[in-house]
């Protein structure tokens, strides 16, 4: 049978308090309504629409060509919503589900155990249910004796009897899509707001005799629909516990997940320990066995096998096996650090490549150059790169020593085994074997401090 889904994302989302429209915000780095666009593609959905008014435009640039688009341009409530997807689903025959753009915890699973039970029971309309302990404000779900759903009750017309039950409606429904679109066209207004509701298909369905069946999920936090700050940080809460809880069974240890940031779609190895307080964006991968050490955060980079991280900040970089970080290493975008290569305390890298066994341990930048094996790079040695309208590229051979306090100002080529002496200014290629001094010839003045100084400075 034909699946269909309907995306209704067409609401401002104006208790979010923002100008950014509500499906955009973000869940883990992911902007809601991706998250329900995944689902649907992971149920094999033949079609997939999505209704979208308030930020159309930046809306459809996030989806991209993942699903079709119709424009609610009143927003009228959501039996409209989907009354406007009618001339590309209306003539189909199958079966469609209709789900929120604000519910990012929504999983494949659920859902397809929502069509199983839609196609089990042969009912025109099953509503996704999920049972909560204290419901209040939630439309309830009525069932007769057979366990069909007589209705859905709102809160506030709801008897206390009806009260009492705690299944309530999470408004995603699967529908015969024949009868989804003939009963939408007898829905009315006919209330407060002057809205066209999607629920009232239900009752609609009711009164021509046809059966409606509710499918319970069983973690209702899945329900969880982001209409303001406070459930957009639940949602961010849960999705990230999910995250973790899916590296877990990979593998991967972590010291105290509740501190943890790690955005959907980053990849972690097995063995690799990750400590309290890790920010992981992006399209992170990190290798086996490596320990990513407290308060360090990695954004849009690789890290290979059994790399060490303390306390660092590594940016759209590539960091190869055996090599070890920080504390406080910062690595800026392009920077490629090869195997077994220390990279040490306030150590910055940025558009730069260091290869195999060089080490860099304290207070240095290292900017737009090319290093290669077994280099030492003294303290506070810096790559002077800019001068003040262009960058420059400086390259370092094999071998090559680097001493505390040097300034390679570029453009410079320093051969293999080059040697530079601490505190020099090298504006000149080095040959290989060469040792480099630019620094000025130390002048001593004899008897510079006078007596009067000597008593300012013993005060």
């Amino acid at each position: 049978m034909n699946r269909y889904v309907i995306v209704l994302a067409a609401g401002k989302g104006t208790r979010m308090k923002s100008k950014l429209y509500k499906v955009l915000h973000k869940v883990a780095g992911k902007a809601m309504v991706e998250y329900v666009i995944e689902a649907a593609e992971n149920i094999g959905a033949d079609d997939i629409v999505t209704v979208v008014g308030h930020g159309a435009q930046q809306v459809k640039e996030v989806i991209g060509s993942r699903s079709q688009y119709v424009l609610q341009e009143q927003q009228l409530g959501t039996g409209h919503a989907v009354l406007q997807t009618e001339p590309l689903l209306g003539a189909k025959k199958g079966t469609t589900l209709v789900i929120c753009g604000d519910t990012p915890l929504l999983t494949a699973q659920t859902l397809e155990a929502l069509f199983a039970e839609h196609e089990k029971t042969g009912a025109a309309a099953t509503i996704l249910s999920a049972h909560m302990d204290h419901p209040f404000g939630y439309g309830r779900i009525i069932r007769d004796a057979c366990g069909d759903v007589q209705k859905i009750v709102e809160q506030k017309d709801a008897t206390p009897q009806e009260q009492a039950v705690t299944e309530i409606n999470t408004g995603t429904y699967c529908f015969d899509n024949e009868w989804l679109f003939k009963m939408l066209a007898h829905v009315d207004n006919h209330n407060a707001q002057g809205e066209y509701y999607l629920p009232d298909v239900i009752g609609l369905l009711k009164e021509a005799g046809q059966k409606v069946s509710a499918y319970q999920m069983t973690d209702s936090h899945e329900s969880l629909g982001v209409n303001d700050r406070q459930a957009l940080y639940l949602a961010n809460r849960y999705m990230f516990d999910r995250i973790c809880q899916k590296h877990m069974q990979n593998g991967v240890s972590f010291i105290d997940a509740k501190t943890a940031y790690i955005e959907d779609g980053v990849i972690i190895g097995e063995d690799t320990i990750i400590e309290p307080n890790v920010i992981l964006k992006g399209q992170t991968r990190i290798g086996r066995n490596c320990l990513v050490g407290a308060n360090t955060s990695i954004i849009d980079s690789v890290i290979e096998d059994d790399v060490t991280i303390t306390s660092s900040h590594i940016q759209q970089s590539y960091v190869a096996s055996n090599s070890d970080l920080g504390p406080w290493a910062r690595l800026r975008p392009n920077a490629h650090i090869g195997h077994n290569v220390h990279i040490g305390n306030f150590v910055e890298v940025k558009n730069a490549t260091i290869g195999q066994g060089t080490k860099a341990g304290h207070l240095a930048y290292i900017g737009d150059a090319t290093l290669g094996q077994d280099i030492n790079i003294g303290c506070g040695a810096i790559f002077v790169n800019y001068d003040g309208v262009n960058k420059h590229r400086s390259t370092v051979g094999n071998h090559a020593f680097i001493g505390s306090n040097a300034n390679i100002v570029a453009p410079v080529d320093v051969k293999d085994y080059g040697f530079i002496a601490a505190g020099s200014t090298i504006t000149q290629d080095v040959p290989k074997d060469a040792l480099a001094i630019g620094r000025a010839r130390q002048v001593n003045k004899e008897d510079y401090v006078s007596q009067k100084m000597r008593d300012y400075l013993e005060k």
